[in-house]
């Protein structure tokens, strides 16, 4: 760490706190933009704007001056240095200059008791009001400190090409030394987890298509899904097709699985993966929306059809901190009407005695069991299938009830949220 290397930090903070793109795309951005900085420079860079936004509250509230302005990047680096990682004054002195020690001194020397609790929590009123509403005070903390510390990274085991014994004695033979930290995931049956900051996108293993990053949440969604040889499965809102190619996989290569989305982009990237994959049975279609005129052929034709919804994504801020920042409570209004409206196209392409799953990565009821209980009410002919008998069909000791609901603190993935419906046989 010297000086110029938080110069940079700050510069590249100052235009995520714009919040006006995702903060992933605008580091990739700078680094690309910046090749001549090593793996460690990069790292300082990386973990100083997520951990600032991770704690941005806490740390606006611990660097504001008498006048309640936090001032600068910079001082949102310092304040995370020394409240956060818990640097002394001397560690940092040498790359300071004297505004800046004044500064971190003040900081240091800041009391942090008696803080409101959505500022221990570190989201907006909006959002800690309810989380509390949801799950209490105290679990409610609980849930967001958890979302405080770096997500590990989880991979899926394709098993089209491999499987999971084999791949996991791969790794821990090139890790001597990282026996303890690369281990089988708790419940997926296809999951290994490791620490984020091992790069995988190089290894062989990737490369040869044996295995794909996904957080385990994700890949128990595909369980959930629960597809069997030869049937017609649609993923109606597949993104990169992360759950798409996990599907493919369970279905063992049989059938016809249709990957469709609105992002021509999206699906490219897929098509990437697809070929690494191995997969023969998954057929990528863009769509202009849910009321595309090529979908109406495809009515009551399919046995599964997997609705991973546009949502906050709150349940991912262990990986995304500036979600918490860049939504408002209004954009959860307009995104029910869109879940509501989406969920409710796919359910025409259920055929009689198929199945619907509805999931999201949120933590919000408004996005999960309220949109889920609308959508029975609204159709008496589908009927709710309990998510942890699903799971116990294939062996997964995972019960959060007749809802998927995971959590960081319990679960150790993404928060995750799924409902599956069936249409009752005519």
């Amino acid at each position: 760490m010297n000086a110029n290397l938080l110069r940079q930090a700050a510069m590249v903070l100052t235009n995520l706190l714009e919040f006006n793109s995702p903060a992933d795309a605008k580091l990739s951005e700078f680094f690309r933009n910046n090749r001549e900085l090593g793996t460690k420079e990069r790292a300082f860079v990386a973990e100083s704007v997520y951990g600032v936004l991770r704690r941005l509250r806490y740390l606006s509230t611990v660097a504001a001056n008498e006048e309640g302005d936090p001032d600068d990047a910079r001082k949102l680096i310092l304040a995370w240095l020394v409240k956060v990682e818990g640097k002394s004054i001397r560690e940092l002195e040498s790359i300071l200059n004297e505004q800046q020690t004044e500064w971190a001194q003040a900081i240091k020397a800041k009391s942090t008791e008696n803080l409101p609790l959505a500022v221990q929590a570190d989201v907006r009123d909006w959002l800690w009001d309810k989380l509390v509403m949801q799950y209490g005070e105290t679990e409610a903390l609980t849930i967001c400190r958890s979302m405080f510390e770096q997500a590990s990274l989880d991979l899926r085991v394709n098993t089209i090409k491999g499987n999971r014994e084999d791949v996991l004695k791969k790794m821990l033979a090139e890790n001597t030394s990282n026996e303890d930290i690369i281990a089988i995931t708790p419940h997926s049956p296809i999951g290994i987890r490791m620490p984020n900051r091992m790069g995988i996108s190089r290894h062989v293993l990737f490369t040869e298509g044996k295995i794909e990053v996904q957080d385990e949440g994700s890949q128990l969604l595909a369980y959930l899904v629960a597809p069997k040889r030869g049937q017609m499965v649609a993923d109606f809102c597949a993104g990169a097709g992360g759950k798409s190619l996990a599907i493919g996989a369970l279905m063992k290569n049989t059938g016809r699985l249709y990957a469709f989305d609105i992002s021509e982009k999206r699906l490219h990237n897929l098509g990437q993966r697809l070929k690494r994959s191995g997969l023969s049975n998954l057929h990528a279609q863009v769509i202009s929306g849910e009321n595309d005129q090529k979908l109406k052929r495809l009515n009551g034709k399919f046995d599964r059809v997997l609705v991973d919804a546009p949502c906050s994504g709150l349940g991912t801020l262990r990986r995304n901190p500036d979600l918490k920042w860049r939504f408002e409570a209004t954009d959860i209004a307009e995104l029910n009407v869109k879940q509501t409206n989406i969920l409710a196209r796919a359910a025409k392409l259920t055929k009689a005695g198929g199945r619907l799953i509805y999931a999201t990565c949120s933590l919000l009821q408004d996005e999960n069991e309220a949109i889920a209980e609308a959508f029975l009410a609204a159709n008496p002919d589908f009927v709710l299938v309990p998510a942890n008998a699903i799971l116990a069909q294939q062996q997964i000791n995972l019960d959060t009830g007749h809802y998927l609901k995971l959590l960081p603190h319990l679960h150790g993935t993404d928060g995750f949220f799924a409902a599956v419906f069936e249409r009752k046989a005519a």
